[in-house]
């Protein structure tokens, strides 16, 4: 059986400046492998982080996005494919002037229901919101980084 996903179908999840849209899922790969795809408007940081679990791959669709992965830092132009695998500290982010939008490949599935997860949370932003952050990238074996967070900001003026 085939299925699918139009331009614009999917459904999305925004988490305050990243918008996601599920493309291919966990169902429908048999948990091998799910999509999602990142718009990134200029000026916005993706939390650093390292994935215990997970492989990435990300390509460039729109604009241009910055990475870092490990020690390198990378400019990635449209078309583009950036690597990621397990175990790596990574983040990416637009610079501008213009949005980015970026289709991550995640092997093996599951990783796309973390943004249903912390997209409440994040919306919420209340007492205990670090608890819930911090338990729901644990339960998702996703190390956060927020030393480079800071560092990042920092350096090129972004925003999470």
């Amino acid at each position: 059986m085939s299925a699918l996903v139009r331009p614009g179908e999917g459904r999305a999840v925004d988490l305050h400046n990243l918008r996601i849209q599920h493309k291919v899922t966990a169902a429908d790969t048999g948990g091998a492998f799910s999509i999602v795809e990142h718009v990134i408007e200029p000026g916005i940081l993706v939390k650093p982080h390292r994935h215990i679990r997970e492989d990435e791959i990300s390509i460039v669709l729109e604009g241009t996005i910055h990475a870092r992965v490990g020690a390198e830092e990378l400019e990635v132009t449209v078309g583009s494919y950036l690597v990621k695998k397990r175990g790596v500290p990574h983040a990416i982010w637009n610079m501008g002037p213009e949005r980015s939008r970026v289709a991550e490949i995640v092997s093996p599935a599951g990783f796309e229901k973390y943004f249903d997860e912390i997209e409440p949370i994040l919306r919420g932003h209340g007492p205990d919101f670090d608890e819930q952050f911090y338990a729901t990238a644990q339960r998702y074996q996703i190390e956060v980084l927020d030393d480079w967070s800071n560092e990042l900001k920092a350096k090129y003026g972004l925003k999470l």
